[in-house]
């Protein structure tokens, strides 16, 4: 019966190969917490691209944000703007538009108001995230001065007028799928800010408190 024969295990074999092991899981493990900081990073990335892209375009009904008025006169193509206004739940904001809806003319810069009353005992801030129905004609509506450009604070039983300055920009008309829109719905919805913005002293209320001292 021929007998096995067994080669002796070299010195130092199961240490070399300990240590491939423990480098190959190393290599593992920077590999996974490299993939887990790029996702975390992509995920609070894609906002600020998300809110870029969509003023850009006008993708999802997001509106874009003129200078001036448009080179050109107002076409004799009108069109209806309607006006739409929202508070999120937990806001103790009266919002409302002066005006449910107006006849317009593409490129007709125009002026419309909202107003804002705060039906409670404090002062609370707000800001509103706003679009345009149908989606598609967000890149067509142009705001040149917007209330929803900056946060909003109210004293306690405030009550004021917010305008926003508008024109329906005329290149809409060139866009022959948008030959049958008869009507533009803005839409806003205020919602609470806990952490308002400080916004900065004039120099002349600082003179003045100095002088009060």
């Amino acid at each position: 019966m021929a007998q096995q024969t067994t080669t002796p295990e070299q010195p130092g074999t199961s240490q070399k190969a300990s240590r491939r092991k423990l480098t190959r899981d190393a290599v593992v493990a920077s590999i996974c917490g490299l993939v887990v900081v790029l996702m975390v990073g992509a995920a609070y990335a894609a906002v600020p691209f998300y809110n870029w892209f969509c003023r850009a375009t006008g993708f999802n009904g997001t509106t874009q944000v003129a200078t001036a008025a448009p080179a050109d006169g107002p076409l004799a193509r009108k069109i209806e703007v309607r006006f739409d206004a929202n508070v999120a739940p937990g806001l103790p904001w009266k919002f409302e538009p002066e005006q449910n809806a107006i006849q317009v003319r593409i490129g007709e810069v125009v002026t419309v108001f909202y107003t804002v009353t705060n039906q409670s005992a404090r002062t609370t801030t707000a800001q509103a995230a706003y679009n345009v129905a149908p989606l598609t004609v967000g890149a067509y509506f142009q705001k040149i001065n917007c209330f929803c450009f900056t946060e909003q604070t109210m004293a306690p039983g405030e009550k004021r007028e917010m305008p926003v300055v508008f024109y329906v920009d005329p290149a809409l008309a060139a866009d022959h799928e948008n030959d049958s829109l008869k009507s533009i719905t803005l839409s806003y919805t205020f919602y609470s800010v806990r952490d308002p913005v400080p916004k900065p002293v004039a120099s002349g209320e600082q003179d003045k408190r100095k002088g009060n001292l």
